[in-house]
Formats: C-alpha cells, structure tokens, sequence
C-alpha cells in the first residue's frame, strides 16, 4: 500500500464581500495554482495571526483592512506532489474582515509572493475547476454562516499548470 507522506500548511485568510461579491486573488504558486484563492497566507516568525492576517492581506491585494470577526478554523487534505511530500495538509483559519484603506493593486513581485492580483468573484463565477477549496469553502460559510467540523478532503484534487 502506498503511503502518503502530508506537508502541513497553516495559514490565515480573509473574507471580504462588496456588493455580493468575493474579494479573491489569482495564485501563482503551490497546490492552488492558476486558481482563485483567498488573501491570505502563512506567518511570519513571532507573528500573530491578526498581524499576519493583516500584512498578507496588504501584500496580495494592496488593501488594508480590519479584521471584523474570527470565523473559525477548518481543515482541508488533498494531493500535491511537492519535495518529498505526496499530499498537503493545509489548515485556515478564516476571518472576516473589511477595508479601511488603500486600494485594488497588482503586488509587488518578491520570493514567495504568490498572488498576481486580486479580482472580484460572484458565487456563480466559482467552480471545483477554478478555485481554491479555500475559495469553495468560503463561498458555502457565506451561504450558511458554518464552516463545519470536519476536514475536506479531495481526493482526485488536480494541480493547474
């Protein structure tokens, strides 16, 4: 039997609607490549995790915001050949935030940015073959205000090149 072997994933990602709209970014690295993610992103060293909710949201959309409400922490699994690591384990914790300045900017390029700009999404525009399940799971916590328990797993994930 085949055994996978997880890298573990911890970030933070905001949820930010404007007129039934979702604020998303274009990725351009990692598992969700070529795919609409959220803002969002790992910490940095001795970073809290509205600090770094903050700086990385700055970083992908070149908006700055205030983190409205902690919307809990989910979990999702899913195929990613990567180094040594077959799988990735990746676990977000969601906030909902709003903006209190700047404005909708490409990103400064530097290593380990992976967002090419951010863009406005309507749920209608989000699909299984376009987004993140970051994105997927945020489209259904602003349907049901619940993100759910249990880990998302997607077994047959594919990676955009």
């Amino acid at each position: 039997m085949f055994n996978k072997k997880y890298h573990r994933a911890f970030g933070v990602y905001g949820i930010y609607v404007d007129d039934d709209r979702l604020l998303v970014i274009n990725k351009n690295g990692g598992p969700y490549i070529n795919r609409f993610d959220l803002p969002g992103g790992s910490l940095e060293d001795g970073e809290t995790l509205t600090e770094a909710m903050k700086r990385e949201f700055l970083e992908e959309t070149g908006l700055e915001i205030e983190i409205k409400e902690n919307i809990g922490v989910i979990d999702f699994k899913l195929p990613w050949l990567w180094r040594e690591f077959t799988d990735v384990h990746h676990i977000a914790v969601y906030y909902s935030v709003k903006k209190i300045g700047g404005e909708i900017s490409v990103p400064e390029q530097f290593d380990g940015q992976d967002s090419l700009g951010a863009l406005w999404v309507s749920e209608k525009d989000v699909t299984l073959d376009n987004a993140s399940p970051l994105v997927l799971k945020a489209i259904e916590w602003l349907r049901t205000k619940d993100l759910g328990i249990d880990a998302e797993t997607y077994e047959d994930w594919m990676v955009l090149k």
